[in-house]
């Protein structure tokens, strides 16, 4: 998986507090489009299905972990950001801003933002 995502913000204040992370070239491979559509379970699935990636690649657990949250379990959300941070794995995110976050960053953001009821969206 390429070291650069892109990430964009997307607020919505009737899903539980959640980060999503796009594959680089868009194709969808770590549930982005799901997620952006409003399809957790759908995202969940993509993720499960693509045996190509890791299985702590951090962008793909804070996917699934957005998925989880915005299907109401909390809990499990909270251990995939867990895991997100605590990956061997390590790369850098672009904030749509411009700025970069480191993706244990992006963990702990979406750790925080789950307590906080808020979703910001990481393409």
């Amino acid at each position: 998986m390429a070291s650069v995502l892109l990430l964009a913000g997307l607020l919505m204040a009737q899903a539980p507090a959640s980060i999503t992370v796009e594959a680089p070239l868009g194709d969808g491979e770590i549930g982005y489009r799901e997620l952006a559509a409003q399809r957790p379970a759908e995202a969940q699935a993509r993720i499960a299905a693509n045996r190509s990636l890791d299985a702590d690649d951090p962008a793909a657990l804070i996917n699934l972990g957005t998925a989880m949250a915005r299907q109401g379990e909390a809990k499990k959300a909270a251990d995939c950001y867990r895991a997100a941070i605590a990956s061997r794995q390590r790369y850098d995110l672009e904030l749509a801003d411009g700025t970069w976050m480191d993706s244990r960053a992006a963990g702990r953001l979406a750790k925080r933002m789950l307590k906080d009821h808020r979703v910001l969206a990481l393409r």
